[in-house]
């Protein structure tokens, strides 16, 4: 394995990632309908590294497709009650120790839409 996969591109980024706050919890989400895609609707969990007001860091199984809209159910304070919340794939990353040649995990970078 070639350390050319680890080696993801770094941009200067503008947004404010200060506020960012780790938050590691099994996330359940569904998948909706692409247009002109195959994919149909899902479900899944996933495991979320981080959260902040404009989005999460998730940790999945599985590549999503770039601008695909997500329902995920984000915890809240209260350990029982779940807040569904839309959400948008912003970017992916393979990790590169995963079971094979396009198998998972994968980074992948959500902006909630409001």
């Amino acid at each position: 394995m070639g350390q050319a996969q680890w080696e993801w591109p770094m941009t200067d980024c503008q947004e404010n990632h200060c506020e960012r706050v780790a938050l590691l919890r099994p996330i359940p989400y569904e998948t909706t309908v692409l247009e002109g895609s195959e994919a149909g609707r899902g479900e899944g969990r996933a495991l979320s590294l981080n959260i902040s007001s404009g989005g999460m860091l998730l940790l999945m199984e599985q590549a999503l497709e770039i601008d695909q809209v997500l329902k995920v159910y984000v915890p809240t304070p209260i350990s029982l009650a779940e807040t569904p919340t839309l959400a948008e794939v912003r970017w992916t990353r393979r990790l590169p120790f995963g079971r094979g040649a396009g198998a998972g995990p994968y980074l992948v970078g959500l902006k909630f839409m409001f």
